[in-house]
């Protein structure tokens, strides 16, 4: 298809990640209020129900909603057309599956503000992933399903720690003022992200190993993991900062994201700028 024919897919991408940003920076934010009062950091179905007893979560509910419905449409134009080119060899059949994953994942997550936006739903009140998992381990084979996903999970956390350490992410940003500015806090955004989403993965493996569907969790619970390492507390803080940081890097996306079978060729992205000041 020719780069007319694709376009329409880009202000799709644009609201997905305004609504990924914003499901992250509601987390983050929510999170460090309640440890801040004494509490613990929270996970994104109780950060969600949060925002739905405050005087602007409805209509902030509501752009989640359609970012994350935007978002997973994105990615299955995304993996099916691949837009960002990672081309028909395995490693790029894997990163399209991955899109579809996170597609599905965030799609959860719009259905998630949907219930909560339409009213009967008992939603917000902490994670439903253990009860989920164990019906999988019920199936034939579930434990062996269960320790894939997991596996998986602990590979896209590497995955996007790896892409903040080495700076991959910078080749898919346009390079401009901000951009080059606010460069350190997207890196950190992103390796925050792997970090919880490795600590996910790793929480799925242990329910897998020990058979206990309970183990299981999402954010809310790898921070509850986090928080009963040595200095946990202030791990789990630092983690939260750092998703605040993240949310930044989804913003940034929503604006600069450069898709190479869409935008063009002739756009700088950040990793020629920077490397253009280095030499």
């Amino acid at each position: 298809m020719t780069k007319d024919k694709l376009g329409w897919a880009i202000p799709l991408m644009r609201l997905g990640y305004a609504g990924k940003g914003l499901v992250y920076l509601a987390v983050a934010g929510i999170s460090l209020y309640s440890i801040w009062r004494g509490g613990q950091a929270q996970d994104t179905s109780s950060a969600l129900g949060w925002l739905e007893n405050t005087l602007w979560g409805g209509v902030t509910l509501f752009v989640i909603l359609l970012g994350m419905f935007a978002y997973a449409l994105w990615r299955v134009i995304d993996a099916a057309f691949d837009l960002e080119d990672y081309g028909s060899k395995a490693k790029g059949i894997v990163a399209r599956i991955g899109m579809l994953v996170t597609g599905a994942i965030h799609l959860g997550i719009g259905v998630l503000a949907f219930s909560l936006l339409f009213g009967g739903s008992d939603q917000g009140q902490g994670s439903s992933i253990p009860r989920y998992v164990g019906a999988v381990m019920q199936w034939p084979g579930g434990r062996w399903i269960i320790g894939i996903a997991a596996l998986l999970i602990i590979g896209a956390g590497i995955h996007y720690m790896k892409q903040g350490w080495t700076n991959e992410y910078r080749q898919q940003l346009q390079a401009n003022q901000f951009t080059t500015r606010w460069n350190p806090i997207l890196k950190a955004g992103l390796i925050a992200h792997g970090i919880v989403v490795g600590v996910v993965g790793l929480l799925f493996l242990f329910a897998t190993w020990r058979a206990n569907p309970q183990q299981a969790g999402g954010t809310g619970e790898a921070f509850s993991w986090l928080s009963g390492q040595v200095y946990g507390q202030i791990l789990v803080i630092g983690i939260c900062l750092g998703l605040v940081g993240f949310a930044v890097f989804c913003f940034v996306n929503a604006a600069y994201r450069i898709v190479p079978k869409v935008s063009g060729p002739d756009i700088q992205s950040l990793a020629a700028k920077l490397n253009s000041y280095s030499r």
